[in-house]
C-alpha cells in the first residue's frame, strides 16, 4: 500500500474513528488506504463508547465528529485529561474555533476530500515528530470535579473570580479552581499581570495604550494604575 503522506518516515500512528454516521467511517477508511502509516485500530459510533478507550494511553490520533447523541465530540475532548491528536470531521463549520481552542490538529468539513485529508495528516505527522520541548505548552487545572488540560497559546487572558479563575479563549470561557496569584507565578514566562484581576497572554497583545490592552480576539482588558509602567514593555 503506497504512502502519500509527505512525512511518511514517521512512526506508525494508531488511530480511531468516532462518528455516528457509518458513511463517514467508510469515506475515511477509503482515503486512508493511501496512508500506510495510519493504523485504524478502532471504530466507534458514539463518543460515549470511545471515552473508556481514550482515557488510557495508546491512541495517537482521533478522527472525531461533533454532533453525536448523548455526548458531543467537544464534550468528549473536554473530558480527557491527556487527549491525543484530534482531526475533527464535521458537517458544521461553526464549531471550528471551539475546536481549535481545544488544540485540535485540524478541522475537516464533510464530505472529506483526499487532498484535504492528506494535508491534515501531514500536520499530524509534523506534531508527532516534534521534540517534547517544542510541543505546545499546557497547564492542567481542576474544572468542576475533573482535571482538564489547556494549551497556553489558546488562552487570551485569565480573570480572577474569588477562589477561582476564568480562562478566556476565543470561543470559550471556563471557570477553574485556582487563584490569580498561583497562576501569575506559574505562567510568568507567557503571561503578565496588568491589573489585580487580570493576567494576559503576552503573545496575544495587538495594541496597548495607557489604560487598556487589546488582544487578538478584539477583547479589551483594563490596565491597573500600579501596573501601567510594566505594561509599556508589552509591544
Amino acid at each position: 500500500m503506497a504512502n502519500n503522506t509527505d512525512l511518511g518516515a514517521v512512526k506508525m500512528i494508531r488511530a480511531i474513528i468516532v462518528d455516528d454516521e457509518p458513511l463517514a467511517h467508510q469515506v475515511l477508511l477509503h482515503h486512508l488506504t493511501a496512508h500506510s502509516n495510519i493504523n485504524v485500530v478502532g471504530q466507534y459510533y458514539s463518543a460515549k463508547d470511545a471515552l473508556c478507550v481514550l482515557a488510557k494511553p495508546g491512541i495517537d490520533l482521533v478522527f472525531l465528529d461533533i454532533n453525536m447523541p448523548e455526548l458531543t465530540g467537544l464534550e468528549l475532548l473536554k473530558a480527557l485529561a491527556n487527549p491525543p491528536q484530534v482531526i475533527i470531521n464535521s458537517a458544521y463549520q461553526e464549531y471550528a474555533l471551539a475546536g481549535f481552542d481545544l488544540n485540535v490538529t485540524d478541522y475537516l468539513l464533510k464530505p472529506v476530500s483526499a487532498p484535504r485529508l492528506k494535508q491534515a495528516l501531514n500536520k499530524v505527522c509534523q506534531r508527532a515528530a516534534q521534540p517534547l520541548d517544542q510541543q505546545p505548552q499546557c497547564i492542567t487545572l481542576k474544572v468542576d470535579r475533573e482535571k482538564r488540560k489547556f494549551v497556553l497559546d489558546t488562552i487570551e487572558y485569565i480573570e480572577a473570580y474569588g477562589n477561582y479563575v476564568k480562562l478566556h479563549q476565543a470561543q470559550n470561557t471556563t471557570l477553574a479552581t485556582a487563584t490569580l496569584k498561583q497562576l501569575s507565578e506559574q505562567l510568568a514566562d507567557t503571561f503578565i499581570q496588568i491589573h489585580k484581576s487580570y493576567l494576559i497572554n503576552k503573545n496575544k497583545v495587538t495594541a496597548v495604550n495607557h489604560e487598556n490592552v487589546e488582544l487578538t480576539t478584539g477583547a479589551i482588558v483594563k490596565i491597573g494604575k500600579s501596573y501601567r509602567e510594566l505594561s509599556r514593555t508589552l509591544l
